[in-house]
């Protein structure tokens, strides 16, 4: 059996297909997890038809395995159904709002997790996609989601052709704070980030892209602060479309 110990993100996978009823076991497990007010502020939508996920491969930059993985699960924050609930039942909802917004995008991020792990433990592989509110509009656009569902979260999910390497992590006394949090002196990061600059892969990356050091990497190329800004923007406008910001926001 997998543990979270030897996860690994599967990119590649194989033809066998994934069962609706092994699918749903998943679904109806991830469900348990801990929830605001147990309302369950998530929903997912499963995608398995070819051509529903060659329409969803552009919101993620065109990622191969986006079409090429049995099964695509777009994770979405989601205050329309228990805002229905509200008004089937005399009560009048008031979630359209940022605050809501970040309580439902907590649930649907904790179903995701909480759903990797039991894949884990079924030895199923996935990948999960950062990508999914870099583009959000599109993803809504195609999955018809209506105000106050939001995605958040894809994974591509299939039975794993490829048994990657693990990807390196920061030593414990990098994240973990006791009592109040401990800001980070330079010999801090020197010794925290050693590992990974000293990698060799890492040290190829950086030479191949005629950088300095691995954090140039990340800043110009990876994550740079115009993608970051044009995509904040754009994160926002979405969210004022499907209702959890005011248009007035800035």
């Amino acid at each position: 059996m997998k543990t979270i110990l030897t996860r690994r993100t599967i990119r590649k996978y194989s033809d066998r297909e994934v069962g609706q009823q092994l699918l749903d076991r998943l679904f109806t497990q991830a469900a348990r997890t801990q929830t605001m007010g147990n309302l369950q502020l998530y929903s997912v939508i499963v995608t398995r038809d070819s051509e529903m996920k060659a329409r969803l491969a552009p919101a993620h930059f065109n990622q191969p395995m986006v079409t090429q993985a049995p099964v695509v699960l777009t994770i979405c924050a989601d205050f329309n159904r228990t805002s229905t609930w509200a008004r089937c039942r005399k009560a009048e909802p008031g979630y359209d709002n940022f605050l809501s917004f970040i309580n439902a995008a907590t649930d649907a991020l904790l179903f995701t997790q909480t759903f990797c792990n039991l894949a884990d433990e079924e030895g199923l592989g996935y990948c999960y996609l950062g990508t999914t509110v870099y583009q959000p509009q599109q993803i809504i656009d195609i999955l018809r989601l209506p105000k106050l569902v939001m995605p958040v979260a894809t994974l591509t999910l299939g039975w794993p052709a490829e048994e990657p390497p693990l990807s390196d992590r920061l030593p414990l006394e990098s994240f973990v704070h006791q009592e109040t949090y401990h800001d980070y002196l330079g010999t801090d990061i020197d010794t925290y980030y050693k590992y990974k600059e000293q990698l060799e892969e890492n040290r190829h990356f950086v030479e191949i892209n005629h950088k300095e050091t691995l954090a140039q990497i990340f800043t110009d190329i990876r994550y740079t602060r115009k993608d970051n800004e044009a995509m904040s923007e754009e994160l926002i406008d979405t969210l004022i479309r499907q209702g959890f910001l005011q248009a007035t926001i800035s």
